[in-house]
């Protein structure tokens, strides 16, 4: 058996070189204990990689080396903006417009008709085309002179920061209708061409705020037509899906929808809610 070092060029040994910071098992423990007991996620062991690459950029930004030396600056020094910054890295955001397309026209079927305040929420808005998706789909079918009302919220600001810019690269876009992308959106030009941007008709009807689904209290919340809380769940337990599911349903009006993920059920995990159609749920 040979005593020289591994080659330098073979894969596995390359991919030890660029780990250039320490991630323990009790790091990625600790890791996972923080951001359960802030945003209800859970992180399972296969997600280490994923702590390691997000979370360490906030690493190397602050001059560390050490995720150990970064968790206990943030266990015993950390402000609301280095919580913010932990949290934002651990949050996922993958989204699209009119994504689960199935659901934007019994939306529209719901609300049409109805001639009071028209709200819906999206629960976990990301950088925002969920919502965008859903004034549209209002706008659309209640016309433009309908007391329309849409709220995002999310945990992650920097995706919050996105939502409110209504900014997005055009190729984003590329499977919508050329008619509705003409009428919501405004083609950018010079430095801005291959963008978009949200026209005002729509950002009149929308707004955003910071919402952490597990914090202790909510604030004051009238009840809504319908809400989104769309593939978010998965990445809480059971115990804290049936807590928020307790919270959306005292937020729904009582022949409200809630909208949930392709592949969530939630028929085994609350009884406040009924199964009406795919993914799709009423107060019981």
């Amino acid at each position: 058996m040979s005593n020289a070092p591994p080659d330098a060029s073979t894969g596995a040994f390359a991919g030890l070189l660029e780990r250039d910071l320490l991630l323990t098992d009790a790091d990625f423990t600790r890791v996972s204990q923080l951001i359960y007991q802030r945003a209800g996620i859970v992180l399972a062991p296969h997600k280490r990689d994923m702590v390691y690459s997000r979370l360490g950029r906030r690493v190397r930004s602050l001059g560390l080396t050490r995720f150990s030396d970064y968790l206990t600056r943030l266990e015993l020094h950390g402000n609301a903006t280095e919580w913010t910054a932990f949290t934002n890295a651990l949050t996922t955001n993958l989204t699209s417009f009119f994504r689960e397309a199935y659901h934007f026209p019994l939306l529209a079927q719901h609300v049409t008709g109805r001639r009071g305040p028209v709200r819906v929420w999206s629960a976990a808005a990301s950088t925002g085309e969920e919502v965008w998706s859903i004034a549209i789909t209002l706008l659309e079918t209640l016309g433009p002179q309908a007391d329309i009302e849409v709220v995002g919220t999310d945990i992650d600001t920097e995706a919050l920061r996105r939502a409110r810019a209504g900014i997005y690269p055009q190729e984003l876009l590329r499977d919508m209708d050329k008619g509705r992308l003409k009428r919501f959106f405004l083609k950018g030009a010079g430095q801005h061409s291959g963008f978009v941007r949200v026209r005002p008709e729509l950002t009149a009807r929308v707004r955003f705020g910071e919402l952490n689904l597990v914090a202790p209290a909510w604030q004051d919340i009238e009840p809504f037509d319908a809400i989104f809380c769309r593939n978010v769940m998965i990445y809480f337990d059971r115990t804290t899906q049936a807590r928020v599911l307790d919270r959306l349903a005292a937020c729904l009006k009582p022949d409200g929808l809630l909208f949930a993920g392709h592949s969530e059920n939630f028929s085994q995990i609350s009884t406040r809610f009924r199964l009406r159609g795919q993914t799709v749920y009423t107060l019981s």
